[in-house]
């Protein structure tokens, strides 16, 4: 079903506002059972461009109609730029945006969330069988609908040279990067089947989840306010293709994504006094946590090098590898600090000229585990009124010495004996003869890995915006469960953590039934 009437007054028991990643896993967990009336709503349409299931396509689908194409502020740590963030708009969400990078990420990083929140749920230990409901890997020893690729024949000859330079530098060969162990070097496992990508939409939201009569799927409606009476949400006031739409359920649960989740609420009057009153909003529940603690990931674009002969396109999605470390050591083990990804194409920053593809690859270079802790908040009232996202990159002086770690780890990859076949010379960054001349090319050169999260965080303590079962915590039947609710960042991609997030609080309202 697509649209709604305008003066339609929808009603369900379970109400899902956004249809990304997290909420179409939601959608079909909580309406396989019959007697649950689920709705899910989403702003955008249902995906419809063939290049979303083309795995080479991924960066051209930026900035077309279905990406929300937000931007940050100009940012002090990267040379003054501002930043495009790409977000999907459609039916499956960003999933249909992405690399198709699938990484767990390490134990410690879900220590660290069981630290925030006191609730052992949230340990690696408890989520492994939440990730085997979630994959489809090879191995036959999982049971989820998404599938978990590990690519063979199709890793381009350069990917193959930097597995085995790495190897030879002392970074451990890893059959995935998903067993818990993380640092090393291995192909990236991607969500693809037969050549083609697979979106959380196809995976979950199957034709017969589809066709239960217990859920409604309606596309075209943003959600403006949710309107609270006490301390429950009473309805939600949203605008459809064809007007206003009023929506009223028993349960609401926020799946819009780590910029959008905490602008709904800060519109409905619930979050930082001082920034609703500078966007002319009443501040009905003062909670000062809702848009701090954003957080995103960042990789230099990139350590740049000519090739000796010409280089193969990607078959997969250019940047086939990432090589996961501690700083400073290639040999040693444990929660990984800095990555280097292998990208079979120049990929550049908008700072650089990047070369003609064939003739040049580039090493990316990031750290794992940013202190650099942003904000978001809205400008206004209404729909159309921007966002101001401000992810303070490179801020503190730990993610820029960091960063200087990673460029020194890919340089040392890319200079190594193992890429001679492929290495003509380096391209960039060249020489560098102090720390200053550092961190000028880093701020030029680095660009979004497309992770932010954070923004209704949960926690234990009193400015955690939602608690460890995902509710928000001044009202009694609001739930956030998206990217927002993620207290610290995982060390490679989240979307893996985002799934467990949805796939756990979905085990916690069906076992509560």
């Amino acid at each position: 079903m697509t649209g709604a009437h305008p003066a339609e007054q929808i009603t369900a028991d379970v109400v899902i506002i956004g249809g990304g990643s997290a909420g179409s896993l939601l959608a079909a967990r909580l309406s396989a059972d019959p007697a649950r009336r689920v709705l899910l709503i989403e702003a955008g349409e249902e995906p419809s461009d063939p290049d979303i299931w083309t795995p080479s396509a991924w960066p051209a689908l930026q900035g077309r109609a279905y990406d929300w194409d937000y931007l940050t502020v100009p940012q002090a740590g990267t040379d003054g730029r501002e930043h495009h963030w790409a977000r999907g708009k459609l039916i499956g969400g960003s999933s249909c945006l992405h690399a198709m990078g699938y990484m767990r990420g390490h134990p410690e990083d879900y220590q660290a969330w069981v630290d925030a929140t006191g609730d052992s749920r949230w340990s690696w230990e408890a989520l492994l069988p939440v990730f085997d409901a979630i994959e489809d890997r090879p191995d036959g020893k999982s049971g989820g609908p998404m599938p978990i690729y590990m690519p063979d024949e199709e890793v381009s000859p350069l990917t193959r040279a930097f597995i085995e330079t790495g190897v030879s530098l002392g970074l451990p060969r890893l059959p995935d990067h998903n067993d818990g162990r993380m640092v090393g070097v291995t192909p990236n496992a991607l969500n693809i089947r037969a050549g083609r990508r697979v979106t959380v939409a196809e995976a979950w939201l199957t034709p017969e989840v589809r066709a239960r009569k217990n859920l409604r799927i309606l596309t075209g409606i943003r959600a403006h306010q949710l309107v609270t009476d006490g301390n429950r949400v009473h309805r939600i006031d949203g605008v459809g293709t064809q007007g206003p739409v009023s929506i009223s359920a028993d349960q609401v649960v926020l799946s819009a994504g780590a910029l959008e989740s905490p602008a709904l609420l800060m519109r409905s009057g619930i979050g930082p006094k001082d920034a609703l009153a500078a966007a002319s909003v009443d501040c009905l529940i003062d909670m000062p946590g809702i848009g701090r603690n954003l957080q995103d990931h960042l990789l230099g674009a990139g350590n740049l090098y000519a090739t000796r002969k010409h280089l193969p396109a990607s078959r997969l999605q250019h940047s086939e590898s990432m090589a996961y470390m501690r700083a400073g050591d290639f040999t040693a083990t444990g929660q990984p600090e800095i990555v280097v990804g292998c990208g079979v194409a120049p990929i550049v920053s908008e700072r650089f000229q990047a070369p003609d593809a064939g003739t040049a690859y580039s090493f990316l270079f990031g750290i794992t585990h940013p202190t650099s802790r942003g904000s978001l908040c809205i400008s206004g009232p209404d729909l159309n009124d921007r966002l101001i996202i401000d992810p303070a990159y490179l801020r503190t002086e730990h993610d820029r010495a960091m960063f200087r770690k990673a460029l020194e780890a890919a340089r040392a990859i890319g200079h190594a004996d193992g890429l001679a076949e492929w290495r003509d010379r380096e391209l960039a960054p060249g020489p560098l003869a102090s720390k200053a001349e550092i961190d000028e090319f880093i701020a030029k050169a680095v660009i979004t890995h497309h992770h932010p999260c954070g923004t209704c965080r949960m926690g234990k303590d009193d400015d955690a915006v939602v608690d460890p079962d995902l509710r928000l915590k001044s009202l009694d039947n609001l739930h956030v469960v998206d990217a927002s609710v993620i207290p610290s960042l995982t060390a490679g991609p989240i979307h893996a953590a985002v799934l467990a997030i949805a796939e756990t609080f979905a085990r916690t309202i069906t076992s509560g039934d």
